[in-house]
């Protein structure tokens, strides 16, 4: 898979009240070994401001009603009952709390997809993790950069991506095609059902006030 990223252009250190200039990048997939380390995303701020630079280094599809986005989010099929089932692990295993969650049928995630150039049907099929500034991964790549950020002994699993990323992407594309039939699909956000787990959610109030709708 051809990988596209986003590279920061800003230097020295992030500064949460002035914009970023981002361009657009090919990069190769990340590792451990060769490639995006851990420590080289390191998430040093809470939230990645989108500035008028940025709006005009992308276009106009970047003028949103939300200026921020943050960083170490994954935007995942919300209806999908294994997607819903690997975030609550995540969840749980993530006692650092440094992964945030959104469903990918919300408005909050439309930022996200949009400067990464992806609409919901790429996000449907290969989830999407917003991983820092300016770096995004899609598919078996942004599960094994999730699994980075997790505590030891989930971190070690990081370095499956010595494997050839035709493969693994072969073996997720297969499993992704047919998760409804082997697991199933709600007709909404499944998150709605747990509400304990919002805290997380980037996406929470909006999600919170379909609840109330609905009710």
């Amino acid at each position: 898979m051809m990988k596209r990223g986003l590279r920061l252009l800003s230097t020295g250190k992030l500064n949460c009240s002035a914009p970023l200039i981002y361009r657009r990048q090919h990069s190769s997939s990340a590792s451990l070994n060769g490639g995006v380390s851990a420590s080289a995303v390191d998430f040093v701020a809470d939230d990645m401001v989108l500035g008028d630079q940025l709006g005009t280094t992308l276009g106009p599809k970047m003028v949103t009603g939300q200026n921020l986005l943050q960083p170490g989010v994954v935007v995942y099929d919300g209806v999908c009952h294994l997607c819903h089932n690997g975030v609550k692990w995540v969840i749980k295993a993530d006692k650092d709390r440094k992964i945030k969650f959104c469903c990918l049928q919300s408005k909050a995630a439309e930022p996200y997809m949009s400067v990464c150039d992806l609409d919901r049907d790429d996000v449907r099929r290969r989830f999407l993790f917003v991983e820092g500034p300016g770096l995004y991964h899609q598919g078996s790549t942004a599960a094994l950069r999730v699994l980075a950020h997790l505590p030891f002994p989930y971190s070690a699993l990081s370095y499956l991506t010595i494997l050839p990323v035709p493969l693994r992407d072969a073996v997720y594309d297969h499993v992704a095609k047919k998760r409804y039939k082997w697991f199933g699909k709600s007709d909404d956000c499944l998150v709605l059902r747990e509400q304990d787990l919002l805290d997380r959610f980037i996406d929470r109030e909006e999600l919170l006030e379909r609840s109330r709708s609905v009710l």
